[in-house]
């Protein structure tokens, strides 16, 4: 691991500014926001981040997680995994966020692994942790190794032919299908992200994974209301079952009227470059009656502009019939 200095903010506005500072005044060198460092202190150590200087924002009052002003759910970007997953409003309210969180990692890294490092975590291609590789992310312009490479694990939507590495969280996929806004302070001040732009789309810049500039920093997430009677679930499709990453997982929300389907919420995790949502396949669903045919033609669409790669093909029926399944167990 490389030397690095280390910071601890009095304030966020204080490591903003420490943040901002330094990368503005040494070009090229790297900052980084420190909480649980669960991927990061990895990824330091593998020389793959490299960063000059860390921010430890621990001490920060950004740990809270309670009702929004809306009644919706507001989680402080330091609020660990743990606490999110058994938070009694979480998994009363928003269950398949509490299940998402609870199927990732082990009980250890829940424990210290945040909200905003969740969304943050980086790829775990083996291609970008191997520094001894060509990565079009890890180094831009030095090749795609995972193309024609080990690709199993990979995504198949929205890849380009400089990445076709998945986005590893559970978390940002229940996120996701519950429309999250992601709140963020930097040296222009405060904004707010849906959680559907946050993430970029490889294209020829796979190095840049969010909307982030330097010196940002999320304070914390918001969920809007739940919606009355809504059921969801988290289903996670994983070579072992536990301690390992999605090969194909779906959060579903849906409350029903009538016999039939009123609204519908659904994201695919495991098989795209960032959490995927298509919102005509939601709404492919909107007023039909729950069955296997209906649900089937949502992950079609859902899944329509699949590129697979060498090793990974299996994935666009697994995904199919994850989301057919999750489907399925709310809507009996």
């Amino acid at each position: 691991m490389q030397s690095f200095e280390l910071l601890r903010a009095a304030d966020p506005s204080a490591a903003i500014a420490a943040a901002s500072r330094s990368a503005t005044a040494q070009q090229g060198a790297s900052v980084r926001f420190l909480a649980g460092g669960t991927t990061l202190v990895d990824l330091m150590k593998l020389g793959v981040e490299a960063p000059h200087l860390l921010v430890d924002i621990n001490r920060l009052p950004l740990d809270g997680i309670g009702r929004a002003a809306d009644g919706g759910l507001r989680i402080g970007a330091t609020a660990r995994n743990s606490d999110l997953a058994h938070d009694p409003i979480v998994k009363a309210e928003y269950a398949a966020l509490s299940q998402a969180i609870l199927s990732g990692a082990s009980t250890q890294l829940r424990n210290a692994a945040t909200t905003a490092g969740n969304l943050l975590q980086r790829t775990r291609c083996l291609y970008f942790r191997d520094t001894a590789t060509p990565c079009n992310k890890r180094e831009p312009g030095s090749g795609c190794s995972a193309i024609d490479g080990a690709n199993r694990m990979l995504a198949i939507l929205g890849t380009s032919e400089h990445c076709i590495a998945s986005n590893p969280s559970d978390m940002a996929v229940a996120m996701l299908a519950y429309d999250a806004m992601v709140h963020i302070q930097g040296p222009q001040g405060e904004r707010q992200v849906a959680i559907a732009d946050f993430f970029l789309l490889p294209g020829d810049t796979p190095d840049r994974e969010n909307v982030l500039q330097p010196g940002d920093l999320v304070t914390h997430v918001t969920l809007p209301p739940p919606e009355v009677g809504a059921r969801a679930a988290y289903l996670k499709l994983r070579d072992r079952v536990s301690y390992e990453f999605a090969l194909v997982s779906a959060a579903v929300s849906v409350t029903m009227a009538e016999g039939r389907m009123a609204s519908v919420r659904f994201a695919l995790g495991g098989v795209g470059t960032r959490p995927w949502r298509v919102p005509a396949a939601e709404a492919s669903l909107i007023g039909q009656p729950p069955g296997e045919a209906a649900f089937r033609q949502a992950a079609d669409l859902a899944l329509a502009g699949a590129r697979p790669q060498s090793q990974n093909g299996f994935k666009i029926e697994l995904a199919r019939r994850c989301l057919v399944h999750a489907l399925n167990q709310v809507t009996r």
